[in-house]
């Protein structure tokens, strides 16, 4: 019977709520629209005890300001057994120098630099090859092929015979005949230099004074056969590329990194390349330069390191791991998970002691290892942050700007018996059993007094619970209204349920003979879940 009591109550102060609203609206929407207007603008709600001597609470910063479609966050005060219950922790805002590092993949190329190709400058026939296969590995000054040239053979002969003319020629009085067979000398031997003849080949040349048909020519520097294009009996023009000769001792690695990361890289910054053939064995390096062009299908552009390759360990074309450590200085940095985003927004709840947290709109920059983030903007060096339940406290403090901004006309408030409304001062004490409430039946009490302390008996009592919806956790919004019966000397009771735990909105209201003689806000937790 009591339950179909309470039913009747609640559809009863729903309908008179309804009938009441149309009628404010009918009668003043002037004021109907700007009390909306006031509310829709963050302004706080009334929680005093009663209409005429309302105590107003003091409105906290808003992160959703700038951006009106964001919803409103104020501070919220939790106590040490909810602080532990959701389990709150705090981290620090500090100065400190900050390394982050970029992990890719890379190829292992030749360096450019430290390539040598071999060619002839003059025409001839290779005779024989002594470096006969790709990747052989030569060292500098070392035989590769002999070729044979007429026009080498002919210049060799006109050396020898500049020579022999020049010794006989060298007592000579007449004059100019001596000057004329040194320079014809000079100039074949400059002319052995310009082709390229090795020195040896031409200090056995002068001392045996002997043509060789066949000259050899010799590496111009140690490394590994690259390129081959030097085959038996071949016939080769002046330019011709015979071999790339490589040296390994030092290589290039292209890592492609992401043009969102490529601001972060500069030259000179340090990296280190493991591949997994060698596990546990890194092979440090340097940024040397950096790609002016992105890749338009995978958005990377290349960063060239250059790294040593002792023992000859990478190879060419292979595929390694790349981790580039970046230096980015002194700066203002907090733990990563102390940034909630919440929507468009950055907020940080810092921390200000007693369970009080503050949110806070801020920008993070870039990530300072895996554990940091670089704060630009919101924040100073010294304060504190949540740094976990960062969530719920958005939750919380979402549902404590609602609570400011919610006020439930009560049962029966009409637009004469709000302008009628009594000048007394009133004071309604709201408890609980158990304390705190929890989910589910509770019973529920309202102690009403006057200024003077003098009980107030006969009143209409009812108590109205609230909870805005959370669409990220699938939950509608939830409403309950209790009417409490007079159990004499000022004390109100009666039984009600609350279908979840979490911060609730409760709005207590006393009328009497039909008119509002006292009104409350307040925030209520009730323990259990969801």
């Amino acid at each position: 019977m009591q339950r179909y009591r309470t039913a009747f109550f609640a559809m009863l102060a729903t309908t008179l709520l309804l009938a009441g609203a149309v009628v404010l609206l009918w009668i003043d929407p002037k004021g109907v629209r700007a009390r909306i207007s006031s509310a829709a603008s963050g302004q706080p709600s009334t929680s005093a005890t009663s209409p005429q001597g309302a105590e107003t609470p003091p409105s906290g910063p808003n992160p959703s300001d700038s951006n009106p479609s964001e919803p409103s966050l104020v501070p919220v005060t939790l106590t040490p057994q909810r602080m532990q219950s959701i389990g709150v922790k705090t981290g620090a805002v500090e100065y400190r120098q900050v390394h982050d590092e970029i992990r890719t993949t890379g190829d292992v190329e030749a360096d450019e630099t430290r390539l040598a190709e071999v060619q002839v400058r003059f025409a001839g026939w290779i005779q024989k090859v002594y470096a006969d296969s790709t990747f052989k590995q030569v060292q500098k000054g070392q035989r590769l092929l002999t070729i044979y040239s007429p026009e080498l053979v002919r210049t060799e002969n006109e050396y020898l015979l500049a020579k022999r003319n020049r010794e006989l020629l060298a007592q000579s009085t007449v004059p100019g005949v001596a000057s004329g067979a040194g320079s014809l000398l000079s100039s074949a031997m400059e002319r052995l230099k310009q082709w390229g003849i090795p020195e040896r080949e031409i200090a056995d040349l002068e001392t045996t004074g002997q043509i060789k048909r066949e000259m050899e020519i010799d590496s111009p520097a140690s490394g590994f056969i690259v390129e081959r294009n030097a085959l038996p009996n071949m016939y080769v023009q002046p330019g011709t590329k015979l071999y790339s000769i490589a040296d390994l001792s030092s290589l290039w690695v292209y890592a492609q990194v992401f043009q969102n990361d490529i601001g972060r890289v500069k030259v000179g910054d340090s990296a280190v390349v493991t591949v997994d053939s060698y596990p546990g064995r890194n092979f440090p390096g340097r940024v040397s330069f950096i790609s002016p062009q992105i890749d338009e299908t995978t958005r990377t552009a290349k960063v060239r390191l250059e790294i040593r390759n002792p023992g000859m360990k990478l190879s060419l074309g292979m595929f390694v791991n790349v981790k580039l450590d970046l230096a980015l200085g002194r700066q203002l940095v907090i733990p990563a998970s102390g940034v909630y985003q919440s929507g468009t927004r950055q907020i940080a709840f810092v921390d200000h002691g007693d369970g009080h947290f503050e949110p806070r709109e801020i920008e993070a920059g870039a990530r300072a290892g895996d554990d940091s983030v670089v704060v630009t903007k919101g924040l100073k060096a010294g304060e504190r942050i949540a740094t976990s339940a960062n969530f719920l406290l958005d939750s919380e403090s979402q549902l404590q700007a609602a609570m400011g901004s919610f006020a439930p006309p009560p049962p029966g408030a009409g637009a004469a018996s709000a302008m009628n409304a009594p000048t007394v001062q009133l004071s309604l004490d709201f408890s609980s059993t158990p304390s705190p409430p929890h989910k589910g039946a509770n019973i529920f009490r309202v102690k009403l007094t006057g200024a003077d302390g003098a009980p107030i008996t006969g009143a209409s009592v009812t108590v109205t619970f609230f909870m805005p919806a959370m669409p990220a956790m699938g939950m509608a919004a939830m409403r309950n209204v209790v009417t409490l019966s007079d159990k004499g000397a000022a004390a109100y009771e009666g039984p009600g349920q609350l279908q979840s735990g979490g911060s609730w909105q409760v709005t207590v209201v006393a009328t009497k003979n039909g008119q509002t003689i006292g009104q409350k806000q307040l925030s209520v937790t009730a323990e259990g879940g969801m």
